[in-house]
């Protein structure tokens, strides 16, 4: 493994002044006196102090044991620690301190601070848990400051405005400078940009946006003091100017609300659901008022989310809740739509991955399947946007990925002319061109919307060519109004057949369709494009493919020996109706005992190919097959490693013949693959060879695929 770098001395202080000059430039107008004075201060102290003080808000937490600091760059850090006291960014430990500093002492400080208090009553046997309790019912602050040194510890002061404008750099609420060394480290990669513009040019919205974001973050305590904080900040905290700033306060109250709701708080939940204005907001007031019995103020909520909705999930949860409560219908749109889903015979091996066994079928039937789910839509929308969402607008930092103007849903209005020209291109079938340009020229630079591994070119074509032109482009647009709201739910898969694009989400047994995922198919629906669910009936399917493979290696060791001989054997409907097999160069010695074994030669595969000429025949052989080995963890393993050698991935799904062996025809005290076709009368001349492994290794599918349809008929019957 290389050596990471070392970093600097002064590393740490230098881009903290680093991020104070970003801010002070970017952020003039937002700076208010309590930022322009901690600034003063901060050039004001020595050098030592400013590196403590760095140090400090590097590290977890708010109080520190003075004796465990130890940094090289830090002369006295006793002269350090009292120039940061008298500046006022540190003092002594108080009494709102406790607990936290008796958290953070180890056990056996607490033993000896209780004996020397004259507690007779301390078990050393006690957890940490039961101690803390005990300090903070039986003994007060004063006492065990005195008997467990609180005097070696500091805690930091007046930290707000460090916070703030660590805020706007980052632009969440971090406290700490790791992004730094993370990016210098090379392990954090960041924009290359030169240039930026402020995420927030007014102040009150960015002050109003730091409040609410510091709420959501003592959320993460979960104690529920730390909710009945977060209650009154939400409920007495400034108000919000902007549609950002408004997002973050209704997930606050959302999030508290939900607390209390479970707490049997139901007033004070229902007070902080009204606090918010989000969907989620709306959608627990009205469950709540409805269950309480205020029908009539929960359908005057409801007609109003059904008038003037905020997002499409609104209206289809508001439009939904109204007609079985209010207007008779029975079942809910969830059922209904599950209810309706085309029902798709998938074999039970593909347990764990539906969607491919599902695709499977699918092209059995003559059906062209993409895997898309969101990546194909954030992809189009990047694409199509790429001039305005990354050369046009600029990111607020180096660590910024995704343009502010998606997060505070202010795209739309900003790129209004130039959006509704776009979109009037898909609309008019003439946008794909201008797809394939962007593609040419931006190919490879990273962005967050899109990652450049997943876009599928032939994907982009057939959904663009085979969709309604205008249902494409009334999606795009509800991304381009709020990007982030339509960031997932899109379904699995995109179908074509007869160059007309559809799309399925799959759901299996057990598996419920989430409101988001029910909210684009409604909205694909009403925009002209085909959207269906998949219901998965698991059992087993003779017309399943299965390759059964063998493969013959250096040794045993997938992660260091190689591949020396692959062969494989398609079944289908339990006649074999294919095979594959190669020599292969390991491009290393095959040891004498493996010689001795299976009889193949440093000879025989001096002239074979590498792994990585055959590896694409191989992958084309598998096509949407179920891996079957005997003892298949080692077969699938040794294959696995050799494709994450060439950079490529190697997922299917798999069945062991000596562990369905086992299961179905038990009672044999080897299930070694000689002994197996020794009991069945199944031929294995030239045994350790692939191919012939891989023929006997079949004979053992089809003796367990027999008893898994004699099971499904007996299900069936039953």
């Amino acid at each position: 493994m290389a050596k990471l770098p070392q970093l600097p001395v002064y590393y740490y202080l230098n881009h903290f002044t680093e991020m104070l000059g970003f801010v002070q430039r970017t952020y003039a107008s937002v700076l208010g006196p309590e930022h322009h004075a901690f600034v003063a201060r901060f050039e004001g102290l020595t050098r030592d102090a400013r590196c403590l003080l760095v140090r400090m808000i590097n590290r977890r937490g708010a109080i520190f044991n003075r004796s465990l600091f130890s940094y090289p760059e830090i002369d006295d850090v006793e002269r350090a620690a009292s120039d940061l006291t008298a500046a006022g960014q540190a003092r002594e430990l108080g009494e709102a301190d406790y607990a936290v500093f008796i958290s953070c002492l180890p056990k056996e400080v607490l033993v000896t601070g209780a004996q020397a208090a004259g507690r007779g009553d301390v078990r050393k046997s006690w957890s940490k848990p039961k101690f803390i309790d005990y300090y903070l019912e039986r003994i007060p602050f004063s006492v065990a400051a005195q008997h467990c040194g609180a005097r070696n510890f500091i805690a930091l002061d007046g930290t707000r405005p460090i916070e703030f404008l660590l805020y706007l750099y980052f632009g969440k609420t971090e406290v700490d400078l790791k992004n730094f060394a993370l990016r210098d480290l090379g392990i954090l990669r960041t924009n290359q940009e030169t240039s930026f513009s402020a995420r927030f040019t007014d102040a009150e919205e960015a002050l109003a946006s730091f409040h609410y974001s510091k709420v959501l973050d003592s959320l993460e305590d979960g104690s529920e003091p730390a909710h009945r904080r977060a209650a009154v900040d939400v409920l007495g905290g400034p108000a919000c100017m902007t549609q950002f700033a408004a997002d973050l306060r209704s997930r606050a109250a959302h999030r508290t609300g939900l607390f209390f709701e479970k707490a049997g708080e139901r007033d004070l939940a229902l007070t902080l659901y009204r606090a918010g204005s989000s969907p989620d907001c709306n959608e627990r007031l009205v469950r709540l008022l409805y269950n309480d019995g205020d029908k009539t103020e929960a359908e005057a909520l409801l007609q109003r989310m059904i008038d003037d909705p905020a997002s499409d999930e609104e209206h289809l949860f508001a439009t939904d809740f109204y007609a079985r409560k209010f207007g008779g219908r029975r079942t809910g749109l969830h059922t209904e739509l599950l209810r309706s889903g085309r029902t798709i015979t998938v074999d039970d091996t593909h347990r764990g991955n539906p969607e491919a066994g599902v695709a499977g079928v699918l092209r059995r039937e003559g059906t062209k399947v993409f895997f898309t789910e969101n990546v194909l839509w954030h992809s189009l929308f990047g694409l199509l946007f790429w001039d305005e969402l990354f050369e046009s607008t600029r990111m607020p930092s180096g660590f910024d990925w995704l343009p502010h103007c998606l997060k505070d849903r202010s795209f739309r209005r900003l790129f209004a002319a130039t959006i509704d020209e776009k979109l009037a291109a898909i609309a008019s079938g003439s946008a794909l061109p201008l797809i394939l340009r962007t593609v040419a020229a931006r190919w490879g630079r990273p962005n967050g919307i899109f990652s450049w591994d997943h876009v599928q070119v032939e994907a982009l074509r057939a959904l663009l060519e085979g969709s309604d032109p205008a249902g494409v482009a009334s999606i795009l647009g509800s991304m381009c109004d709020d990007f982030r709201g339509m960031r997932d739910g899109f379904p699995d898969l995109m179908l074509v057949q007869d160059g007309k694009a559809s799309f399925m989400e799959v759901k299996a047994e057990g598996d419920v369709i989430r409101r988001n995922q029910l909210t684009r198919l409604r909205q694909l629906g009403d925009a002209g494009i085909v959207a269906e669910i998949g219901r998965v009936d698991y059992r087993f399917d003779p017309e399943q493919d299965y390759v059964v493979v063998d493969i013959e290696t250096t040794g045993s060791w997938s992660n260091g020996d190689r591949i020396t001989e692959i062969g494989a054997v398609k079944v289908r409907n339990h006649q074999v109706v294919d095979e594959w097999q190669s020599l292969l160069n390991p491009q290393r010695s095959i040891p004498a005992k493996i010689v001795q074994l299976t009889g193949i030669t440093n000879e025989m595969v001096r002239d074979a190919p590498l792994f990585a000429e055959v590896a694409d025949s191989f992958m084309q052989f598998m096509a949407d097959g179920i891996f079957v080995a005997h003892n298949v963890s080692f077969d699938y393993g040794f294959l696995s490693y050799e494709f994450e050698r060439i950079g490529r991935r190697f997922r299917f799904p798999k069945l062991c013949t000596c562990a369905g062996m086992r299961r179905r025809y038990p009672g044999h005290k080897s299930y070694g693959l000689g002994k197996l076709c020794e009991i069945y009368g199944i031929s294995l001349d030239n045994h350790h060879r692939a191919l012939c492994d891989a023929r006997a290794s079949a004979q053992l599918l089809n003796l367990i695929n027999q008893k898994r349809s004699e099971e499904r008929y007996i299900g069936e019957a039953a």
